[in-house]
């Protein structure tokens, strides 16, 4: 079993689509292992999007993801990275195939409802940034 870290972004909280978002990665076999709801700060989202740095889309990347509530979820199945990232579609909503959470819910390549872990290396940092060791529970009993 793999981990993967997901978000609910702030446009997709605020149009009250998370309930659906979250039904969507439960029928699409993943368990969700954590899951809290916060409201980050400029510094915040700068820090979690730090290898963005630099590049031209990184201030109105941290504006947007400071903008409103977020949901932070680690997610767990077999493969769960690229499963995740099929289950996303593309970072383009226009370009997203039918059916996924982007096509559905995202407006813009910005405010596109959903992030996923792109490798298991980044999981590993992104779940530690927003979850502490404890956090993450093994829910198969």
């Amino acid at each position: 079993m793999e981990r993967t870290l997901a978000i609910i972004k702030p446009d997709a909280v605020s149009k009250g689509v998370a309930g659906e978002i979250l039904s969507q990665y439960e029928k699409a076999g993943f368990k969700i292992l954590a899951m809290k709801m916060l409201h980050l700060s400029k510094k915040q989202a700068g820090g979690f999007y730090a290898v963005h740095q630099g590049r031209p889309f990184y201030e109105s990347l941290c504006a947007f993801m400071s903008s409103g509530p977020c949901i932070a979820l680690v997610l767990e199945a077999g493969d769960a990275i690229q499963k995740n990232r099929k289950l996303m579609g593309a970072t383009d909503p226009a370009k997203a195939e039918p059916g996924t959470l982007r096509k559905k819910y995202a407006t813009s390549i910005e405010r596109n409802a959903v992030h996923g872990s792109d490798a298991p290396e980044t999981a590993r940092f992104e779940i530690g940034y927003f979850f502490n060791g404890l956090e993450p529970v093994d829910n198969q009993g």
